[in-house]
């Protein structure tokens, strides 16, 4: 699978979160709770972005094309199973009051395992690559910890059957593409490599505040 292959299923996958977000503004119904539009909108949504954002920090640290590939099917598969169980106004999770409910929560969590095994794949990756600007082989190690951190927040959530970290997760998924991003800006400057290490660390600093913030609001709810 191509690097152009994967960025266009991103481009659908947040097109299909934001058909969805349509359909609740047409169609109606809460936005929380276990049968709601919510899930198709920000599982499309967030796994557009990280798609995009793995592929191309992927492209960064060299990770062979096979574990792009895998991220971006298994990111198929957990979007397309979530929006069905939406259009079909059942639980996604945790279901199996039919069959085929039993084997959508099943595909749902080998899914979920698949990705976070191709996240792990990036960290190491990131932590060993050597070809980057200072700045942004710093960024890239804070970006891929920061999703590594949020698929650790995304299985406390599995193993409480729900759980209440979503703002936690939500918040660590997507530091793998802004701090990648500011790195990527910054050459753009006059800037000396100091100058933007210390900018790409106060970042990654600052954004690893917000994560634990994020995780106490969740902690004290």
């Amino acid at each position: 699978m191509t690097t152009r292959v994967a960025y266009r299923v991103s481009a659908l996958l947040f097109l299909s979160g934001l058909a969805h977000l349509v359909v609740f503004f047409v169609d109606g119904g809460p936005w929380e709770g276990p049968v709601s539009w919510r899930k198709a909108v920000t599982f499309g949504l967030s796994f557009g972005l990280t798609l995009a954002s793995y592929t191309w920090v992927a492209g960064f640290v060299r990770l062979r094309a096979g574990w792009p590939a895998v991220f971006t099917a298994a990111s198929v598969v957990e979007v397309a199973l979530i929006s069905v169980q939406a259009w079909r106004k059942v639980p996604s999770h945790f279901n199996e009051s039919t069959p085929f409910d039993t084997v959508v929560t099943r595909a749902l969590t080998v899914g979920g395992v698949t990705l976070v095994v191709c996240v792990l794949a990036l960290g190491v990756a990131a932590l060993r690559t050597r070809d980057l600007t200072p700045a942004m082989r710093l960024a890239v190690r804070a970006g891929a910890g920061t999703l590594v951190v949020a698929m650790a927040f995304g299985g406390l959530m599995i193993a409480e059957r729900g759980g209440s970290w979503k703002l936690a997760h939500g918040v660590a998924m997507h530091g793998v593409l802004l701090l990648p991003l500011l790195a990527w800006l910054l050459d753009f400057t006059t800037w000396n490599d100091s100058r933007k290490v210390r900018t790409a660390a106060l970042a990654s600093g600052a954004y690893a505040a917000l994560i634990a913030g994020a995780a106490l609001v969740n902690a004290l709810a």
